[in-house]
């Protein structure tokens, strides 16, 4: 695992794109602050720049230091959710301009995969992290259903996980700092 991180973190730093399992689904990552890394996720993806990707985090320290400001109720979803939540926040920061919504929010998953936390913990900065397909195609179920085009056209694929079956998509709920709460998929 630890050569994987490594290489990860060579593609990543260069600005490349990576193939990778998280805790969910198999997703396409890059550099949450590079806007050009950014820029090529949606290119892949055949996605309109104002559909917003997710980050993945480390920790609630890292989500503290790209959220303007974490509302309370965030801590008790983070701490008490049973399947992977990812919250879309309200003023994020230190991010690429292209991954901030047109709303000012962002989607921010904590990494509960112990691969994606070593590595985000290793590259010390969010990960981006979206299905592994192109833009209206189903997300793939396991990583033999990744389209040849997504294989062919990311910088790397991590060599871990791949027999496994992935789970369903994150539960996505939006937590504005004025108190609304909305499920936006379960």
């Amino acid at each position: 695992m630890q050569e994987e991180i490594e290489t990860c973190i060579e593609i990543i730093n260069k600005g490349g794109i990576i193939l990778y399992p998280t805790d969910t689904i198999w997703g396409i990552g890059c550099d949450a602050n590079n806007e050009e890394a950014v820029k090529k996720v949606y290119d892949l993806k055949q996605r309109p720049d104002h559909k917003a990707l997710i980050c993945l985090v480390a920790d609630v320290r890292m989500l503290e230091q790209n959220i303007y400001e974490v509302p309370e109720a965030a801590y008790d979803i983070i701490e008490f959710a049973t399947k992977p939540t990812t919250i879309i926040y309200d003023k994020p920061t230190r991010v690429a301009k292209n991954l901030v919504g047109n709303d000012d929010t962002l989607a921010i998953r904590v990494a509960q995969d112990e691969f994606c936390q070593k590595l985000i913990r290793k590259l010390k900065r969010p990960l981006v992290s979206t299905s592994a397909n192109i833009s209206g195609e189903p997300s793939p179920q396991s990583f033999s259903e990744i389209s040849d085009k997504i294989l062919k056209d990311v910088d790397y694929v991590v060599n871990l996980h791949r027999d496994k079956k992935s789970g369903k998509p994150s539960v996505i709920i939006k937590l504005s700092n004025d108190g609304l709460v909305k499920v936006i998929r379960k």
